[in-house]
């Protein structure tokens, strides 16, 4: 089953969402603004990313640029901030369990799901 982490109010979770279902791939939507994610899920799908926790952070948002910006923070530093804070997680992600893909471009995602 196909997990797509999204934010109905973020324009490219939308574009990938749509994806997802044109796809005809079996899927659950998880608002993870409304239902945040664990560290343990974090870990999880920083893992099937194969990136380190920040690359997943958005690096823009004002309570990163607070609270984090420029502190020296440990893998599980950056996980806990996510988890406190779910507007920092990267969006869209698309995740099988144990591979994933953030969409952006879209094209991420197409090819993730052509490989599935």
């Amino acid at each position: 089953m196909i997990t797509i982490y999204h934010n109905p109010r973020c324009r490219k979770s939308r574009e990938g969402l749509q994806l997802v279902e044109a796809s005809g791939e079996a899927h659950e939507v998880r608002l993870y603004l409304k239902d945040p994610l664990s560290k343990k899920e974090l870990k999880t799908i920083v893992k099937a990313l194969g990136i380190p926790a920040e690359a997943l952070v958005r690096k823009n948002e004002a309570v990163w640029k607070s609270d984090f910006k420029g502190k020296e923070l440990s893998e599980d530093d950056v996980l806990s901030a996510m988890q406190e804070n779910p507007t920092l997680i990267e969006r869209p992600i698309v995740s099988d369990g144990k591979r994933a893909v953030i969409g952006r471009p879209g094209e991420m995602i197409s090819e993730f799901l052509s490989e599935n």
